[in-house]
């Protein structure tokens, strides 16, 4: 007699299982949509109604995700967008992809997570395998989710339903490394478990790698971003260094990175963006503080990069001084207002926080950036439209700050036009390295 595990792997091994993606932002979508294209029936859930009816019409909202592909899987049934969680009674698979934020003391706000499985918690039954794939410090699935599964409920873990652990590795904008041929690593609570998970993303993802638990898992995601925070603040302290000794740091990471072995390029910036290299390592930290141990690398490492934005106005403050001008009152034009170039994605943009500083010091802020229409900051209550001309913004600026590199702009154009211009991206390294006017970082 089969297996509650055997029925449900020849469920996913024929393609007649039903699949359920709790959340659909910049990691759901594009998973529900590699699973719709691969042959299974997905339902794509989020309580956000503006995302249900962008997706109902055909519509994608994600970079990564053409509206045609959104368009066919919709008209064919293979997706299925809904706000109402009652859909997981349904599900075979369910995937858990929600946000997973810091609070501002910079401990982990687990809300989504605890919302997520307390919905899946009403529909829970055997046969269904669940992986969470949003970042969290480590035992989060067996500590958090496992518990609240099984309180008050007779189904078994690694038994009658089946749970793990497997992290997101989305850098939006790529188009060589994408969710089908990412390799995704997979830990599961029982070897049972592992086994159903793997086979579960093996359906629709190219490679699937195997850990021997949720927890090994949960750590490698935070060791894959502690490790490029870190490089990335071992930098930006090299950018201070050099700017006091009077050395071209841009320079200098080239000279270094034609080393064959033994280094790899990072480049200091404006601050560090995007949801996972700011926040990740600090859930790590957090966990390690209940545990009496202080990581230091890691906390050292967020001052500095924290600091990146506060270093990028004074210096602004300090070029605007060598015209006779005080920030206060001046013309700024921030380019760019994404954390990394050609994308849309605003999430923990040094952006926000360069042009929160400047406005505090009383400069006059526009902004332009051609992915980026309309910025809400949520903390503050700002709201800012990007400039509708770039070159009379250009123009009539005191100076020009470039925080995101986008290809889109034409920088020979922008440094005719500028008054001054402040470079945090190098984006004038090559083109303009001798140029009065520029100032990099």
């Amino acid at each position: 007699m089969p297996t509650t595990k055997d029925t449900l792997l020849k469920k996913i091994a024929d393609k007649t299982a039903k699949i359920a993606i709790l959340g659909q932002g910049y990691v759901g979508l594009p998973l529900a949509t590699v699973f719709g294209e691969a042959g299974y029936e997905v339902i794509g859930i989020d309580p956000d109604r503006r995302k249900i009816d962008a997706l109902e019409k055909g519509q994608s909202y994600i970079g990564d995700v053409s509206t045609e592909i959104v368009t066919k899987l919709v008209k064919s049934g293979k997706l299925r967008p809904t706000a109402d969680f009652a859909n997981l009674a349904e599900a075979d698979a369910v995937s858990i992809c929600v946000p997973t934020p810091l609070r501002k003391t910079g401990d982990p706000d687990l809300t989504f997570i605890v919302s997520a499985t307390e919905e899946l918690k009403k529909y829970l039954h055997a046969g269904m395998v669940i992986v969470l794939e949003s970042t969290t410090y480590p035992g989060t699935t067996r500590e958090l989710m496992l518990t609240k599964l099984t309180e008050g409920s007779d189904l078994k873990v690694g038994k009658d339903f089946f749970l793990a652990f497997s992290p997101e590795r989305v850098d939006p904008g790529r188009e060589d490394w994408t969710t089908k041929n990412m390799p995704k690593v997979i830990g599961g609570i029982t070897a049972d478990c592992s086994d159903v998970a793997a086979a579960f993303y093996h359906g629709a993802i190219d490679n699937v790698v195997r850990v021997s638990s949720s927890e090994v898992a949960e750590m490698a995601k935070l060791l894959e971003n502690t490790f490029r925070m870190v490089n990335i603040g071992l930098v930006n302290e090299m950018a201070l260094m050099c700017e006091r000794l009077g050395v071209d740091v841009w320079e200098v990471i080239d000279a270094a990175a034609t080393k064959p072995f033994g280094f790899m390029k990072f480049t200091p910036g404006p601050g560090l963006g995007g949801h996972c290299i700011p926040i990740d390592p600090l859930y790590l930290s957090w966990k390690l503080k209940s545990l009496n141990y202080t990581a230091r690398f890691i906390e050292l490492a967020s001052e500095i990069n924290t600091n990146m934005p506060r270093h990028v106005v004074s210096r602004v403050q300090d070029l605007l001084n060598t015209q006779s001008k005080s920030l206060n009152g001046s013309k700024v034009l921030v380019l760019g207002a994404a954390y990394k170039p050609d994308i849309d994605d605003m999430r923990e943009s040094p952006a926000l926080d360069v042009i929160a500083l400047l406005r505090e010091k009383g400069a006059q802020v526009e902004y332009h950036d051609p992915h980026v229409p309309h910025i809400h900051h949520e903390f503050d209550g700002w709201e800012m439209e990007s400039a509708p001309d770039l070159y009379k913004a250009v123009t009539v600026a005191d100076i020009v700050v470039v925080v995101t590199n986008h290809t889109a702009y034409d920088y020979a154009a922008i440094l005719e036009k500028a008054n001054l211009i402040f470079d945090a991206r190098n984006a004038y390294g090559k083109l303009a390295p001798d140029n009065p006017k520029v100032e990099r970082l």
